[in-house]
């Protein structure tokens, strides 16, 4: 008795396996093949950059297994699909390899076939979900994906700057020790004019900013513990606290040196995060959309119970 679950689990591997077994052979004829000559030194006069190589036609035929055609096409969908696997290999190599699971994966399939694996019902729904799935993925890369612009992107980017509050950062310095003794005594070497970066890289306790003279950058509310960001934000540049500052790590000297609006990040080094949330939210609307419209009766209560919870999460997000 053919065991189902072992297959459906066996024939997802056997692509992996196939690609792995083509990417070793192609390692290791990468190892054989002799030390290229190296080419002379190159004319001094610059030579135009080479054209990019034409698209092979997906139509066009490269092998054929068992008198059955494999084309550029079906490689181009193995490239794509075992990517990772062949990330190693030189890219000249993943051709030949992408070709060799191929080979593998058809040769596997007409056995499975002959054997009638591909009449189990199991496998009839794991291949039935399966092709849902792709189905899924080609809608989400036609309708969501590929419908997305630059100007979506910028649009979300500048909707989100508008609706964050204004708030202020500022740039401190502080001076880290021990006890509050030593912050008074420090304090009043301030006072006489000692200078707070020598200070700081002297007597600081704090190795990440000790060495810097003390320098924290420029930080906002709620990222500092609540008596250090109270007392640095009631400061005025160019002034330092005259008591100590007591926190969970000792006795502080804090020093600001400049306060400013707290500056947005620039729109190229988040545009990638912003065009995660136009694809999230296109993706959801397009599901709303098509749930509206289609008739869904879960029959089991208790399940219905959690697709509901589930729905009503994801609307409130």
């Amino acid at each position: 008795m053919f065991v189902t679950s072992h297959f459906a689990r066996r024939a997802r591997l056997a692509l992996s396996v196939a690609a792995i077994a083509a990417m070793t052979a192609a390692a290791s004829a990468q190892d054989t093949q002799p030390a290229p000559a190296q080419p002379a030194a190159p004319a001094a006069q610059a030579t135009p950059a080479p054209a990019a190589p034409a698209k092979p036609d997906p139509a066009a035929i490269v092998a054929t297994v068992n008198g059955q055609p494999v084309t550029e096409g079906d490689l181009e969908v193995a490239l794509q699909d075992l990517g990772q696997q062949f990330a190693q290999l030189p890219p000249e190599q993943r051709r030949a390899a992408a070709l060799s699971a191929i080979i593998e994966v058809r040769l596997m399939a007409a056995k499975a076939e002959a054997e009638g694996l591909d009449k189990d019902p199991e496998f009839q729904r794991r291949l039935a979900f399966l092709n849902q799935r792709a189905l899924h993925s080609a809608v989400i890369d036609k309708d969501v994906t590929g419908s997305i612009t630059d100007a979506d992107v910028r649009a979300a980017y500048d909707k989100e700057i508008a609706a964050t509050p204004p708030a202020n950062e500022v740039h401190a310095r502080h001076i880290l020790v021990k006890t509050k003794e030593e912050a008074e005594a420090i304090i009043k070497e301030l006072d006489a004019g000692k200078s707070f970066e020598d200070i700081a890289k002297e007597k600081s306790t704090d190795p990440g900013s000790g060495a810097n003279g003390g320098d924290l950058g420029y930080f906002s509310a709620g990222q500092m513990v609540p008596e250090f960001e109270k007392a640095a934000f009631e400061l005025e540049p160019g002034s330092y606290t005259k008591t100590p500052v007591q926190s969970q790590f000792g006795f502080h000297i804090i020093k600001v040196e400049d306060k400013r609006a707290k500056q947005p990040p620039a729109f190229d080094t988040v545009k990638d995060q912003f065009r995660q949330v136009v694809l999230r939210d296109k993706y959801l609307a397009l599901v709303k959309a098509l749930r509206d419209a289609a008739k869904i009766d879960v029959t089991d209560t208790a399940l219905k119970s959690a697709v509901d919870a589930i729905e009503s999460q994801q609307g409130a997000n």
